[in-house]
């Protein structure tokens, strides 16, 4: 088995059903310059064009409210990259800690000079970075684990990624919950570009090679100039397409108890995601969709659930 190397993830912005970034986050001329494919570095410009770590840590405190009357404070993030999340993590309250995992040496590095170097002592020593395996690398155990972007579409063959899964259950502390994303619909099993433009640069997401027979995918995302310049293939992903009852089946092989699927409300004016996710059991049949996966672990017959506003915990 190939070693998953998901240093950098793509994108959730992606098709009509999809929350996308806040305005004016992305900026265009910095110091004086405008951004060409010369003077820009693609981590950065993934991390304007694609990622919301704060409103993805709401999110997970606003799950741990509702399903444990809590919040929690330890995370590990698989996939880590430049580790944005954690960083972001660990700035939240004084006593959440943060471990990160990822495989490529040169994003991690790019992610401490970025995000950790400057940070206070007090917030730096709650993150831990590891350059490790996600199928082999041992940790203390945590509440939260998330492997977010999709990242663990890398694993083609169903035993593998059911084996992932398993790990990350074996990693979770008791009554722990592992987050997940996922994406589909329609247009997700076709060979296309999809264009978003943003302050000084576009984003494209190249949906390049699509396999019906074995839901094997390439995608490249590049981003593009004003002067006309192109930085192509920044990053390039082979996965499989996992469909949402797939997933679900695998999660609940590997141990899970509970699996949730979080799905995007739509903001009926535009006809886009709304950006709030909301469990379900049924969606809509639209051309592109993104929802969450939460998979909750049971340990030692004790489960802690939110009932009646208060956190109700089962005895054994």
């Amino acid at each position: 088995m190939a070693k998953p190397s998901n240093s950098t993830k793509p994108t959730k912005s992606r098709a009509t059903k999809s929350p996308t970034k806040k305005p004016g986050a992305a900026r265009g001329k910095r110091a004086g310059y405008w951004r060409t494919a010369a003077n820009s570095d693609r981590h950065e410009l993934y991390e304007l064009a694609v990622q919301e770590v704060v409103s993805e840590c709401d999110f997970i405190d606003k799950t741990w409210r509702k399903l444990r009357g809590r919040l929690a404070s330890t995370l590990r993030e698989d996939f880590c990259g430049t580790a944005k999340a954690c960083t972001e993590w660990a700035r939240r309250r004084k006593d959440n800690h943060a471990v990160g995992v990822d495989l490529d040496e040169s994003v991690i590095l790019w992610g401490e000079h970025r995000h950790r170097a400057n940070l206070p002592e007090s917030i730096s020593s709650r993150i831990t970075i590891l350059q490790a395996d996600v199928m082999a690398v041992e940790t203390p155990k945590v509440e939260t684990i998330v492997a977010m972007n999709f990242s663990y579409f890398i694993f083609k063959k169903r035993e593998t990624l059911v084996k992932y899964f398993r790990r990350v259950h074996e990693s979770l502390a008791d009554d722990g919950l592992f987050f997940c994303d996922a994406y589909g619909g329609s247009e997700a099993h076709s060979e296309v570009e999809e264009e978003r433009h943003l302050d000084g640069f576009t984003y494209v997401w190249d949906q390049n090679q699509y396999n019906p027979i074995t839901g094997d995918v390439v995608n490249h995302i590049h981003f593009r100039f004003p002067d006309g310049s192109e930085m192509k293939r920044a990053f390039t992903y082979e996965w499989r397409l996992y469909s949402l009852p797939e997933i679900q089946d695998m999660l609940r092989e590997a141990g899970f108890e509970n699996v949730t699927i979080y799905w995007e409300g739509t903001n009926h004016k535009t006809g886009e995601g709304n950006g709030v996710f909301k469990p379900s059991t049924r969606g809509e049949a639209c051309a592109g969709w993104i929802a969450y996966l939460v998979a909750e672990k049971k340990a030692g017959g004790r489960i802690a659930r939110k009932v009646g506003g208060t956190a109700n915990r089962a005895r054994r």
